[in-house]
């Protein structure tokens, strides 16, 4: 998608505005602004083309953003003014451009969730949607509140996971470049050492491992090759359809791994049910953002499932029950809720409890990651100092059996 700059006129009232507009072409920017009701006169693609500086619009970014309009919103100043205010406090200065572009949208007539549409990688659908009801019920103080501790509380345990994961990922990088160095370095002096005395036949360790450090010592660009084209292929491959069902079936069903995962989507699912529905979203809508939320194919088919079911007339909870891509406890609750009149409390406590449990997978994942990588390594120490040692044990086995004789 590309990132046009325009200038057109408003058929209305005459005004003339520019803004920004994301587009996948020209004409497609031109269709866009048509729609809301202006006439364009100029249309230019930005320099650099694609819209990357959205990426660099990070979560807490938006959670301010959020935060302060709902500040200024609920202290009685008008969305325009309030708009403007954050747009000169943010030091963000791609949000900064944002916000002055939906400023002019929302100056020019267009509403709030609308204006913030055109800005899909920055604003997803839940942010629009849960902006749209809070404009119908005239709670946007309160949606954007919302929205700004969802922000928080998925951010929270999505740097908790990374977290997790992190720490053995470093481990074992220092573990590569340890051993990396003993085969290129080390075990090459052996070599030296031992060329040099006669009749000397190495074990068959040393020899293998010695054989590993020419391979990567003279063809370390096959090996280099290799990596790239594998991590390339990897990431292509886990963007297809098939290569991320397989990459979310592995997450949701490997071992602690599979747990903590599991926890992560059932949260994920459970406390964006809960802002949606707090804020009045009808629950076929709450249900198909929710499937896009989950970023899991087969949790987001199973809610689609459930989707089909609820339009049938059956309850959610009885539509989502004995559902391999649900824990158990997720149907239960919501059935306490439906019969109680209490759902979006019930959501909240299920988000509540399964974000405590990540946190809980966490530390037990860490419990048991150490002493396996303390494992890992001490036999790999083992291997690789027994290839050293080995030639020497048998250097003295042959000399106490020579002066024997």
């Amino acid at each position: 998608m590309l990132s046009y700059t325009y200038e057109a006129t408003n058929s209305k009232t005459g005004q003339k505005i520019k803004a920004k507009v994301e587009a996948d072409s020209e004409q497609a920017a031109a269709k866009l602004i048509k729609a809301e009701g202006l006439t364009p006169l100029s249309i230019k693609v930005e320099k650099g083309g694609r819209a990357s500086s959205f990426r660099r619009i990070k979560s807490k970014d938006k959670v301010l953003f959020s935060r302060q309009l709902s500040t200024l919103i609920n202290a009685g100043l008008p969305l325009v003014q309030s708009l403007r205010q954050v747009a000169n406090q943010t030091t963000n200065k791609a949000l900064k451009n944002i916000a002055n572009s939906v400023i002019t949208d929302v100056e020019a007539g267009s509403s709030f969730s609308k204006a913030l549409s055109k800005y899909p990688q920055v604003f997803n659908r839940i942010y629009i949607s849960l902006i749209e009801a809070g404009e119908a019920s005239g709670t946007l103080d309160a949606s954007l509140e919302r929205l700004a501790n969802q922000q928080e509380k998925d951010a929270d345990i999505i740097s908790k996971v990374r977290g997790a994961l992190v720490y053995p990922l470093i481990v074992l990088l220092v573990m590569c470049g340890v051993v990396g160095f003993m085969l290129v370095k080390v075990l090459p002096e052996v070599q030296n050492i031992y060329n040099g005395i006669k009749g000397v036949q190495l074990p068959i360790l040393t020899r293998l491992l010695l054989d590993l450090s020419h391979f990567i010592t003279h063809l370390w660009w096959v090996v280099l090759l290799i990596l790239v084209f594998g991590i390339f292929f990897m990431n292509r491959w886990s963007k297809t359809d098939s290569g991320r069902s397989v990459v979310d079936a592995i997450k949701m069903r490997s071992g602690p791994i599979g747990k903590l995962y599991m926890k992560m989507y059932m949260s994920r699912f459970a406390r964006t049910s809960n802002t949606l529905v707090a804020s009045g979203v009808p629950l076929i809508q709450v249900l198909e953002i929710c499937s896009e939320a989950v970023d899991n194919v087969h949790i987001s088919a199973s809610i689609k499932k459930a989707i089909e079911k609820v339009k049938g007339g059956k309850a959610l909870s009885d539509s989502i029950r004995n559902d391999p891509n649900f824990l158990d406890l997720v149907p239960n609750m919501i059935k306490i809720g439906e019969d109680s009149g209490a759902l979006e409390a019930m959501l909240d406590k299920v988000a509540d409890y399964y974000e405590k449990e990540v946190d809980n997978e966490i530390k037990s994942i860490s419990t048991i990651i150490e002493p396996v990588l303390m494992v890992i390594m001490g036999i790999v120490a083992i291997v690789i100092v027994a290839a050293i040692l080995l030639p020497i044990y048998g250097l003295v086995n042959q000399a106490g059996f020579t002066n024997n004789i």
